[in-house]
């Protein structure tokens, strides 16, 4: 979830102590006033701006339950190991997150900076809005891929993170098995990939790195809700990103040769990065996930919400299904797949990129 005021939503601040949590953190002193907006649009987590004198915060708590129409339960644990993965990405690209203020794991919560949306405008807004800038998904590969080479093959981050039944309960399970369920006929496809992903352990994944989660700030992308981090499969990532570009070139047809070409170089810069394993190897891992992907975003427990024209959910699992009966050994492979069938007369609004 993204904290921007655009997102506030009116009604009772959801229960929790919050006076307690500010001032035994010292963000706040005895008795100084702190106004607390509500922001909505994720699903896992409540999420508040607090305005306090001369200065706002933005205040975390993971939820047992996931707002989504599916029953989805995770655990809460995940609040402290997202409080976790902040804290590795600022040591080593401190101006990719927001600077982090102070943690309670008990009550599962922590505290960051307000990082205010004229500065630092939401990625997927922009692309929804035909904002669409290719460097911006450069500078995303680059520090995605910065980030797993500097976590590639340590034991201590592996140790640290061995996070599996929170990925699993967050990204294998309302991923991969639940799609295999809507999908009988792939199903042995999708339990091999959702096998692999879960007994590949790499580097240290995000494991949702998504517009919606990144702010393009000033000095470069800004990544948010880390809860799904896990020593795992990098290719994750890498796919789980792609993937958005190439849903949303659905439904901005204006730019959706700009889209491509963003998801081309995200994953291009994305490879230069890669020096823990050869790159061929991860590079057909994640071209043969983003397929599972695209397809779960459609009938997972978390489809998107901005496909709402079954002609455009039709078209996903027509070149979905397609790419997990034949693998395409490469990103461009699957990138050229979408965009050969972009340029069909069947998909509506559909005009080959040039």
């Amino acid at each position: 979830m993204i904290p921007t005021p655009a997102q506030a939503s009116p009604g009772p601040v959801p229960d929790l102590p919050p006076a307690d949590f500010l001032t035994a953190h010292k963000l706040a002193g005895p008795g100084e006033a702190a106004r607390w907006t509500p922001l909505t649009g994720g699903v896992s987590s409540d999420l508040w701006r607090v305005d306090l004198p001369g200065r706002s915060i933005c205040v975390k708590r993971a939820l047992a339950r996931l707002k989504v129409a599916a029953d989805w339960q995770a655990p809460v644990s995940r609040n402290a190991y997202e409080w976790a993965w902040m804290r590795f990405a600022s040591r080593h690209r401190p101006d990719s997150v927001p600077e982090l203020l102070a943690h309670d794991p008990e009550a599962g919560l922590f505290a960051m900076e307000y990082l205010p949306p004229e500065h630092y405008p939401m990625w997927k807004a922009q692309l929804l809005r035909g904002e669409v800038q290719v460097a911006t998904a450069a500078a995303v590969g680059e520090v995605l891929g910065n980030l797993h080479a500097a976590s590639a093959g340590d034991a201590g981050l592996a140790a640290e993170f061995a996070t599996d039944d929170n990925f699993h309960a967050l990204r294998i399970e309302p991923y991969l098995l639940a799609t295999a369920a809507a999908h009988p006929g792939l199903s042995d496809v999708l339990q091999g990939l959702a096998d692999r992903t879960a007994t590949t352990h790499l580097a240290l994944v995000h494991g949702d790195v998504s517009p919606k989660n990144i702010l393009v700030g000033p000095s470069g992308p800004v990544l948010l809700d880390a809860e799904c981090a896990w020593y795992g499969d990098p290719a994750f990532d890498l796919a789980f990103c792609v993937n958005h570009l190439l849903l949303k070139s659905l439904v901005v047809p204006g730019r959706r040769a700009e889209l491509l070409r963003s998801a081309g170089v995200l994953a291009e810069e994305y490879l230069r990065c890669v020096d823990w394993e050869p790159r061929p190897e991860l590079e057909a891992r994640a071209a043969s996930l983003l397929p599972a992907l695209l397809l779960a975003r459609v009938d997972g427990k978390s489809p998107v919400e901005y496909l709402t024209d079954d002609r455009h959910r039709l078209f996903v699992r027509t070149v979905a299904s397609a790419l997990l009966r034949a693998p395409a050994p490469t990103l461009a492979d699957v990138l050229d797949a979408w965009a050969t069938e972009l340029g069909a007369p069947t998909v509506p609004g559909s005009r080959r990129p040039d």
